[in-house]
């Protein structure tokens, strides 16, 4: 795997780079491609350390974030979640690079696999409203999204809250 590894308001050191290739290079096991260019992002926020790692393949995209006091541990962090990201994923992920024969996952120890159902359905009535007033009824319900007619956009949006406690909407046109 090649490694992209810049620094966001941070200067990546010799030795940070060393320690995220290393933890990254855990990965390699998982597909035989070693031409793949993984980007890691590495910033600071406050008093937070921030890792971004993507793994772009031909099929689909790993993408993994994580925030710690400790840049090591963050970076842990990420490489545990990414992995885990593989695992759950691995039958699809199989078949997506079964069809590309350039990327090819190497078998590794079966897990149980999560089986993916629609355990509930909801139908909602939606009434125009402005994104002002979507707010205000997202937090009356005390939710993370809300769907609505957005009068002005003229399309149905879905309004999200965001890890940094600000707010995300989505068109769908």
């Amino acid at each position: 795997m090649k490694y992209n590894i810049r620094g966001d308001k941070l200067v990546v050191t010799k030795s940070i780079k060393n320690y995220v290739e290393e933890k990254l290079d855990r990965l390699n096991k998982y597909y035989e491609n070693k031409n793949i260019e993984c980007k890691v992002v590495v910033k600071t926020k406050n008093e937070d350390q921030i890792i971004e790692v993507t793994v772009p393949f031909n099929k689909f995209i790993l993408r993994a974030e994580e925030r710690d006091k400790d840049l090591y541990a963050a970076i842990d962090l990420v490489v545990d979640k990414l992995e885990a990201q593989i695992r759950k994923n691995k039958t699809k992920i199989k078949s997506k690079l079964e069809k590309n024969v350039e990327e090819v996952l190497l078998d590794f120890e079966d897990e149980e696999e999560e089986e993916l159902s629609i355990i509930k359905r909801k139908d909602i009535d939606t009434k125009p409203m402005d994104e002002e007033e979507a707010i205000l009824q997202m937090r009356l319900l005390n939710h993370d999204f809300f769907v609505f007619k957005n009068i002005d956009e003229e399309c149905v949006s879905v309004l999200y809250k965001r890890k940094d406690g600000k707010y995300g909407i989505i068109n769908v046109k």
